[in-house]
C-alpha cells in the first residue's frame, strides 16, 4: 500500500479527527505524512441544514456517503465521531478500530450565563440533538429550547448573532478543536449523561483487508473498544438513531465494566436509568441486558411516539 487513503466529513471537527488518526498512525508504523492523504467526503447530513436529522433520515445521513467511497475502494478507511454512527452497517464494513476516548461529557456555552440554572425563564437553548433537548427540558422545563443545526464554528456564530442565549456540545469536539475556552460549564455525568459513543473516534474500515487490519492493530485502544461494545449493543437492543433520546456510558476499570443508560421521553417529563457492572469481556452482553431491563421499566407504551 503505497497511500492509505482516509475518508472523513469536511467540517473542521472531523478533519482534526482524521489528523489525530494520521499523526497515530505515522508514529506507530514511522511513515510520513505523505504516506497518508485524507480525502474530505461531503455528506447529505452536512448538506441538509433546514430541519431536524429525526425527520431527515437520522445517523445515516453522516456516514452514506463515506461508506459508498470505502465501498468501492476510493478510500481505505473511515474516520467518525462514534456517536454519529448507526449500529448496523453495511455489508463488507466494520467499526474495526477506536482510539483512546476523550472526555464524554457536555459543555454549556453561555452568552450572557454561565450555567443553565442562571438562565432567565423563557430563554433560548439551542440543540439539534433530541437527547440535549429532553435533559435541557427536564432540568428546566421553562426554557425555550430551540433548533440548532451546523457544524461547531456555526453553532458558535449563532449563539454569538443571539439566536440563543446558550448552547450545549460534546466537550470533547471542543478540546479537538482547540476550543476549550468557549466553555463556561461542564455537565456531570449523573445529572447530563452523554450519548453512546461520546467522545470516541471510531475507525470503520472493510472486512477481510489484511493490510489496513495490520496498520490499524498499532493504534487500537482495547478499553475504548469495550467501552462501545457495551454503548452500541445498548443503543441497538433499543433500537436507537436521532429519533430516540437515548443516553448510555461505560468505564472501564481493569477487567470491570461499569455502564449507566437512560432513556427520556422528548419533552423531559418521563426518563428511566439501568446500572449495570460486569466483566469487560462481556461488555456487549451487558449493554444488551441493560437495554432489557431499561424497556421493561419503562413499558411498551413509552416507546410508542419515538418513530
Amino acid at each position: 500500500m503505497q497511500t492509505l487513503k482516509i475518508g472523513t466529513r469536511g467540517s473542521p471537527l472531523a478533519l482534526a479527527q482524521a489528523h489525530e488518526t494520521r499523526a497515530r498512525l505515522m508514529k506507530a508504523h514511522g511513515l510520513p505524512e505523505e504516506a497518508f492523504e485524507v480525502v474530505p467526503i461531503s455528506t447529505s447530513g452536512d448538506r441538509i441544514q433546514d430541519r431536524p436529522l429525526s425527520e431527515a433520515g437520522g445517523k445515516g445521513l453522516f456516514t452514506k456517503e463515506i461508506e459508498e467511497a470505502l465501498l468501492d475502494g476510493r478510500i481505505d478507511i473511515a474516520v467518525h465521531s462514534s456517536k454519529d454512527m448507526p449500529t448496523v452497517l453495511p455489508d463488507g464494513l466494520e467499526l474495526s478500530t477506536f482510539l483512546p476516548r476523550e472526555d464524554a461529557r457536555d459543555a454549556f456555552i453561555g452568552k450572557t450565563v454561565k450555567r443553565i440554572a442562571e438562565l432567565p425563564r423563557g430563554a433560548k437553548v439551542g440543540s439539534s440533538s433530541l437527547r440535549r433537548q429532553a435533559l435541557i427540558r427536564r432540568m428546566r422545563p421553562d426554557l425555550d429550547v430551540v433548533m440548532f443545526r451546523g457544524n461547531v464554528q456555526t453553532r458558535l456564530r449563532k449563539l454569538d448573532e443571539g439566536v440563543a442565549e446558550g448552547t450545549i456540545l460534546a466537550y470533547a469536539g471542543l478540546k479537538r478543536l482547540g476550543l476549550e475556552s468557549v466553555v463556561t460549564d461542564l455537565m456531570p455525568l449523573d445529572v447530563f449523561p452523554p450519548a453512546p459513543g461520546q467522545g470516541a473516534i471510531g475507525i470503520e474500515s472493510r472486512i477481510g483487508d489484511r493490510a489496513v487490519e495490520k496498520m490499524l492493530a498499532a493504534i487500537r485502544d482495547a478499553p475504548t473498544g469495550q467501552a462501545l461494545a457495551c454503548e452500541r449493543a445498548f443503543l441497538a437492543a433499543l433500537d436507537g438513531s436521532c429519533r430516540t433520546p437515548i443516553a448510555g456510558h461505560a468505564t472501564i476499570s481493569g477487567k470491570k465494566l461499569s455502564f449507566a443508560g437512560l432513556i427520556i421521553s422528548p419533552d423531559g417529563t418521563e426518563s428511566h436509568e439501568v446500572k449495570l457492572d460486569g466483566s469487560a469481556q462481556d461488555a456487549a452482553a451487558i449493554g444488551a441486558e441493560a437495554a432489557r431491563t431499561v424497556r421493561a421499566k419503562a413499558g411498551a407504551k413509552f416507546f410508542d411516539g419515538w418513530a
